[in-house]
């Protein structure tokens, strides 16, 4: 717990000491063949915990203390883990920045120039600052990846619904296009597979009856067999840093030196699914629900330019959206998005839409006889305040989303001084404002964590799992 404290004095990244977790102490030895049993869990606050409030960083859901403990936080206890503190988030968790107006502003552990990223920015500077072993964040569209990325842990998204959601609380919950994953965070691949074991068991399944009773799988975990993998450096729509690339390079290097194979893959048309699959999915009321959620209290400045286009009339959007797509592609193609659904059978389509794009993801993913596949991931650290004007950058994480596979984050490198002399001529897939406004993000990150990530199949979880381990185990070995 010192440690814990010394950590959050330095990065902000704690809301509450759950207390109870002193009780909890006396009546652990019920559980001592829990797979958990005596560790001390970080939770992220928007997680229930009895008679503590999941606010999301809004204003309006401050003062509604759970009346009970969350169906991960009952898990967890039943497992004999400890859940002991709660950690910071960003206001109304749809940004991977890690700012909002109750509990303030998150630092990086590594640079407090830099964000810890979000949604579960807290889980991941506690963690990569040593304060926390274990952590259970959610992910709707990078927000365990991002903060483990640029934190320098190890993080993982499984399929939704693997793990349960029910007593969390949201700021978008109805919205089904883009779908969000409860999932762990910690500093070897070892512990996310271990607390994905101790929660899928019968005591999850029966307080849930709508998770599938699937236990975890370790002999998928622990097999030996070479894997096929596909890989891709650039997903066209948003160019990685220099370090991003560099790092999915040296990973696919040290991957065929090891006996897999490696084939290059690409997602089909991927601007469409960002665009209409993705931003109009998750705008698909036009932003009423989120922009609801944010009334009563002050907007956070690292979300305020970020929503400025949510609010606008129907109509200004159509209108700005012509204007601008001849100029700025991206820009006017999200503005036109950001409209959302027009009706109800246009937001049946866009559900429809989003099936068939992902039958059409895995046709080819089959047509390439893939096990998993390597894609870079989002890094190094941004300044602060950038996260929420480069919602597009955004493409590498929460396309998985949208597909619903299962996707995990590995540190392999850090930015090195020539990363930094390379992204001074980075000029990114379009040479567009969006893309400057990148390389403003990222500079200054040399020394900073670069990770990779890792993808699966839906239900491939613990394939995906073993992924990352043999990902991480490569560069151990080529550290010795």
């Amino acid at each position: 717990m010192e440690k814990t404290l010394e950590v959050n004095r330095r990065l902000n990244c704690c809301t509450e000491i759950l207390l109870e977790s002193w009780d909890q102490l006396e009546d652990i030895g019920s559980h001592k063949d829990g797979l958990l049993y005596g560790v001390p869990v970080s939770i992220k606050e928007n997680i229930g915990y009895k008679g503590h409030d999941s606010t999301c960083g809004v204003i309006c859901k401050l003062d509604l203390p759970a009346t009970g403990d969350s169906v991960l936080v009952e898990v967890l206890k039943r497992q004999g883990a400890i859940p002991f503190v709660k950690t910071n988030v960003p206001q109304s968790l749809l940004s991977y920045d890690c700012s909002n107006p109750i509990y303030g502003l998150t630092l990086n552990p590594h640079n407090p120039q830099k964000t810890p990223g979000g949604s579960s920015g807290g889980e991941g500077a506690l963690i990569g600052g040593g304060g926390s072993v274990l952590g259970m964040g959610s992910d709707i569209g990078g927000s365990i990846r991002i903060p483990s990325s640029f934190c320098g842990i190890c993080g993982f998204k499984p399929t939704a619904n693997r793990l349960s959601s029910r007593g969390a609380s949201s700021c978008s919950r109805g919205q089904k296009s883009v779908l969000s994953s409860f999932g762990p965070m910690a500093r070897d691949v070892d512990s996310l597979a271990l607390c994905m074991q101790a929660l899928l068991c019968d005591h999850m399944f029966r307080l849930d009856p709508t998770v599938p009773p699937i236990p975890f799988n370790q002999q998928v975990y622990q097999r030996s067999k070479p894997l096929r993998i596909g890989y891709y450096e650039n997903d066209g729509y948003a160019m990685p840093s220099p370090s991003m690339g560099r790092a999915l390079r040296e990973t696919k290097a040290l991957l065929e030196r090891a006996g897999h194979t490696l084939v290059p893959f690409s997602l089909p048309r991927l601007s469409y699914a960002i665009h209409e699959l993705v931003i109009r999915g998750i705008a698909g009321d036009g932003c009423a629900t989120l922009l609801s959620n944010l009334k009563g209290g002050p907007v956070d400045p690292s979300l305020r330019v970020q929503i400025i286009p949510y609010g606008l009339p129907y109509t200004v959007k159509k209108i700005l959206s012509i204007l601008i797509k001849p100029i700025f592609p991206r820009f006017g193609a999200s503005m036109e998005s950001l409209c959302g659904a027009s009706s109800v059978q246009d937001l049946w389509r866009q559900h429809a839409d989003v099936e068939d794009y992902m039958h059409e993801v895995m046709a080819e993913w089959r047509r390439c006889e893939l096990d998993v596949l390597l894609c870079p991931m989002m890094g190094p650290a941004y300044n602060h305040n950038y996260p929420g004007k480069l919602t597009s950058a955004l493409s590498y994480t929460i396309i998985y989303n949208l597909l619903n596979f299962p996707a995990g984050v590995v540190p392999v490198s850090t930015v090195t001084a020539e990363d930094e002399e390379e992204l001074r001529h980075y000029k990114g897939n379009y040479g567009d404002l969006l893309d400057k406004l990148y390389r403003k993000a990222v500079t200054g990150g040399e020394g900073l964590p670069v990770a990779v990530q890792c993808v699966a199949l839906p239900w491939q979880d613990e394939l995906c799992l073993h992924f990352m381990r043999e990902v991480e185990r490569l560069f151990r070995e080529k550290k010795k």
